[in-house]
């Protein structure tokens, strides 16, 4: 098979590391499904890759299944396959026990966990049916052990954990894989602003955890499925 056969959807497309992972997997010769809940911004995220049949599919809310179920759909009939799923989509929030209410945690785990069960839902019935792909996610080196103010995000992410590993053990005898990365803090205009003070020089570019996910995605992963891998920079 070759990569110019191949369909990767990237979820988040239009964000900082969803971008930088349609630059990566298009350059590899993908044909690329960019996924967002912006309109123009996910147009953007396409122009001026090397042409390969790619697809942008704008006004997606991840955090519906049947808008999920439909962006499949949609991505089987105009590509006929989906053989990886980079999933970009999150949230982040800091907020002390006291002062959280339940509806933080709720908006986390809409955000990070069921954004990423839905879109994984949603794909896993051409996948089974092909038997084979690929499906990658992001986690948290924060939901490993979590700090103050980390109650919200760092469940939403460590269940993102839990699904990653619990998914890969239910698929792993049909010849799908399923992995996350976890990064630690990521160099983006959004965290340089929430924090002007910090030494950006220890945080992980997007591009970074792009290559890390993409790695995963690909045959070179082929033997590799339920892993959590640390995607840290010097931090």
């Amino acid at each position: 098979m070759t990569a110019t056969q191949r369909v990767a959807i990237v979820s988040g497309a239009a964000g900082n590391v969803g971008g930088a992972l349609v630059r990566l997997l298009a350059g590899q010769g993908m044909r690329v499904v960019a996924i967002d809940r912006a309109a123009a911004p996910v147009q953007a995220a396409l122009a001026g890759l090397p042409p390969a049949g790619h697809l942008a599919l704008p006004g997606v809310d991840l955090m519906d299944a049947a808008a999920c179920a439909a962006a499949i759909a949609r991505v089987m009939a105009e590509m006929g396959r989906i053989d990886m799923v980079g999933h970009t989509v999150g949230g982040f929030a800091y907020a002390p026990i006291a002062e959280a209410p339940a509806a933080l945690f709720q908006q986390m785990l809409q955000v990070n966990l069921f954004t990423t069960l839905n879109l994984y839902q949603a794909a896993l019935g051409p996948m089974r049916a092909a038997g084979r792909g690929s499906l990658v996610g992001i986690g948290a080196m924060g939901a490993l052990q979590a700090g103050a103010g980390m109650a919200a995000y760092a469940a939403a992410k460590s269940a993102v954990h839990r699904l990653t590993e619990s998914l890969a053990a239910e698929l792993k005898p049909e010849g799908i894989r399923v992995n996350a990365v976890l990064p630690g803090t990521i160099d983006t205009p959004q965290n340089r602003a929430a924090m002007a003070d910090a030494d950006t020089t220890r945080w992980v570019s997007p591009e970074q955890v792009a290559v890390a996910m993409a790695f995963l995605l690909g045959e070179q992963a082929s033997g590799i499925t339920g892993a959590l891998l640390p995607v840290t920079g010097r931090g």
